[in-house]
């Protein structure tokens, strides 16, 4: 059923931190077991480091994200993956008819303010207040500037509207699992479960997207995958940003809250002089 594709998110994106560690148990000379022979050494010859690099954890962080991206803009060529999510979406439809909400639009924003909400807890996190909240701008305008130009070049046309032509990717997904990926990050040490709670309600919110018959589900796929590359992306580059400030600087930084017309709240970033 589609239903059930589309829950298939978190478990690409949630994290991949396990690493394997085999130990060598020398044998002793004078070993009593009869014809007991030496235990061929692991080839680690460069045959073996494709394997190698594939297998590491920072690597499988990237080219998962980027394989469902790829998938993901095959899918609106005339081919099988097209056909595919077209039979997705029509047994998406006949299983939940009625299903009409408008809690997508406010549950992309959950992971974040779950952030704030433990900072202001005083649960620390692995950034301080400012440089979370420079990052999480600074992710924002990748990710939607990355998402944005995407939907002007493919020009995917929406499931519910023939007319519109910016399914491709979700917009609302990738602010979702950009959000969760950085609500991960900053607690994710703290409790496993933080990090958890948050790629669920990412994907939730994908899911949302395709139940409501606002994307296909390779939106939502490319969607994801362009979010998480975009909160790792500027999480792990910022600190190297950062030294490249005047020391100085940091000090003059001041948080100023915002209110935007329609209810919209933020963050806006000053210099004190």
């Amino acid at each position: 059923m589609g239903f059930r594709y589309v829950l298939l998110l978190a478990g690409s994106l949630v994290g991949f931190r396990a690493s394997a560690q085999v130990a060598a148990t020398p044998i002793a000379p004078d070993s009593t077991v009869a014809g007991a022979a030496p235990l061929a050494p692991v080839a680690t010859g460069p045959a073996h480091r494709p394997l190698q690099l594939l297998t590491r954890p920072a690597t499988l962080r990237v080219t998962v994200p980027l394989s469902l991206i790829g998938v993901a803009w095959l899918s609106n060529q005339d081919n099988l993956l097209r056909q595919t999510k077209r039979e997705i979406q029509e047994e998406t439809l006949e299983a939940f008819p009625t299903f009409d909400t408008r809690l997508d639009d406010y549950t992309r924003h959950v992971p974040v303010a779950a952030a704030y909400a433990l900072q202001l807890a005083g649960v620390k996190g692995e950034r301080g207040l400012v440089p979370f909240t420079l990052i999480y701008l600074l992710a924002h305008h990748v990710n939607m500037g990355v998402t944005s130009n995407l939907k002007r070049v493919v020009r995917e046309q929406r499931p519910d509207s023939p007319t519109d032509f910016s399914s491709f990717p979700s917009s609302h997904t990738s602010e979702a699992f950009m959000t969760a990926t950085l609500l991960h990050e900053q607690y994710g040490k703290t409790s496993p479960w933080i990090s958890v709670g948050g790629y669920a309600v990412a994907t939730a919110t994908g899911t949302m997207r395709v139940l409501h018959n606002r994307h296909w589900v390779t939106d939502v796929l490319a969607g994801a995958g362009i979010g998480f590359l975009s909160a790792e992306a500027v999480w792990r580059v910022y600190p190297a940003l950062t030294r490249l400030l005047p020391a100085k600087l940091s000090q003059k930084l001041l948080l100023v809250p915002t209110y935007a017309p329609g209810g919209a709240l933020g963050v806006a970033v000053a210099i004190r002089q």
